[in-house]
């Protein structure tokens, strides 16, 4: 299990620029994860392999494998190549759930 993450984390994932694929969207390699992704980044000129920071919460922890989602995709990886951000804290109440005796 992967250590000092838990459940609703945010956590970033370095993934590195494989080409431009239209002027709007980029293909990204994410380590460990076996497939190519691909984001919108109109902004940037950013060139084949430089890195960027991708920011997602953790949905769901196993032995070998975190699973995070990036907005919209959901990726499996290594919990090797995340790093936390920020751990998750619960909501706090201000006033009890019970209701005062009448």
């Amino acid at each position: 299990m992967a250590r000092g993450l838990n459940v609703g984390d945010e956590v970033a994932i370095d993934a590195t620029v494989l080409r431009r694929v239209t002027d709007d969207r980029i293909s990204l390699s994410i380590p460990t994860y076996g497939f190519p992704h691909s984001i919108r980044d109109s902004t940037t000129k950013v060139a084949k392999g430089q890195t960027i920071e991708l920011i997602g919460s953790v949905t769901r922890i196993e032995k070998d494998a975190v699973t995070v989602t990036l907005g919209g995709p959901i990726v499996t990886v290594s919990p090797d190549v995340v790093r936390l951000v920020a751990a998750y804290k619960p909501p706090t109440r201000k006033t009890p759930l019970i209701d005062k005796p009448t």
